[in-house]
């Protein structure tokens, strides 16, 4: 027999405490970041590429990433894709996330970026970036912080202020995202809303 909500008893449940811990230093870096940068093969994806038997570009996506997207919208950061390949999938999958910022099929990303930069009206110093190879370094190595996957080659993990614990395509990005929201100050305010 079903119980109606309204007849559930009541539990009083202790405040949902941030468990996310981050070197001060660290947060530091990330504190005025207004837009954060994201390459997809490596980062969004574990950089495996599937193709169809019809020659299609199918992509794997990993949804810890994706809410952490969402969310750094919600804490006022913009999320910003700069990719140099282009597919079908990741278009949709951006599509279904709300971004609206990206650049497809360019290999040449600080330009791309600059101009995101300029349309948004931000600095290098407002922004953040995570890649994991070396078309991505120009970026990474221009913003406030930057960030590489636990599996990104030894030279974007090498200018990284951060890499993370898993690889790209595993939560990875949700790794920064966390970050960037802790240095936002609004990740317990967040986190509270789902208690």
């Amino acid at each position: 027999m079903a119980v109606a909500a309204s007849a559930l008893p009541t539990v009083d449940l202790p405040p949902l405490r941030p468990a996310l811990q981050h070197d001060p230093e660290l947060l530091l870096k990330a504190q005025g970041v207004r837009v954060a940068f994201f390459d997809v093969d490596g980062v969004l994806t574990d950089g495996s590429l599937y193709f169809s038997e019809a020659g299609e570009t199918l992509k794997r996506f990993h949804t810890l990433d994706g809410h952490g997207i969402k969310l750094l919208q919600r804490a006022g950061i913009v999320p910003a894709v700069i990719t140099g390949r282009d597919a079908p999938a990741l278009r949709l999958r951006l599509q279904a996330l709300g971004v609206v910022h990206a650049r497809f099929g360019t290999e040449d990303k600080r330009p791309a970026a600059e101009a995101m930069l300029a349309e948004l009206g931000l600095a290098w110093s407002q922004a953040a970036a995570m890649g994991d190879d070396w078309p991505d370094l120009p970026v990474m190595r221009r913003a406030a912080i930057a960030c590489a996957p636990a599996h990104g080659h030894i030279e974007a993990r090498a200018v990284a202020h951060y890499v993370t614990q898993v690889p790209g395509g595993a939560g990875a990005a949700r790794e920064f995202c966390d970050l960037l929201l802790v240095a936002s100050g609004r990740y317990a305010a967040l986190l509270a809303d789902y208690a």
